[in-house]
């Protein structure tokens, strides 16, 4: 039995010409909403703002993609970001400073002090590596 696999699923269908059911949508939306605010009793130096502004927001949800992803779920996730609680799990703390009231008089450096064999037997060993190169 041979079946065939449904191929291009990705892809949808051009339902209004070269558009989409939701590019069309989209389209009739932002249209409508810009004839709406048009019909609005304003001068229309106000209005074109907003119209501009809906029409605008229509043409991007239906045509514009930002890494093969729709304008939608760009303003979704944008959305999202902004109204949803920030959880900071870690946050970096200053390092506690002790500082003592006491203060103590700083010691001196302290120097070895070699007897006089240690240093015979180092300046020994000194002159045979000499010797030796």
């Amino acid at each position: 039995m041979n079946f065939q696999v449904p191929q291009f699923i990705e892809v949808e269908d051009q339902v209004f010409g070269p558009l989409t059911f939701k590019q069309f949508i989209y389209l009739t939306g932002g249209g409508g909403l810009a004839f709406l605010v048009y019909t609005l009793p304003l001068p229309f130096a106000i209005k074109i703002i907003p119209m501009l502004a809906v029409a605008g927001l229509g043409l991007a949800l239906a045509f514009f993609k930002y890494n093969n992803q729709p304008f939608i779920a760009i303003l979704e996730a944008g959305l999202y970001f902004a109204l949803a609680r920030k959880n900071y799990i870690w946050k970096k703390e200053a390092p506690k400073t002790i500082t003592s009231q006491i203060t103590t008089k700083p010691l001196a450096p302290t120097i070895p002090k070699l007897s006089k064999s240690k240093l015979h037997d180092l300046a020994w060993s000194l002159d045979i590596t000499e010797k030796i190169k």
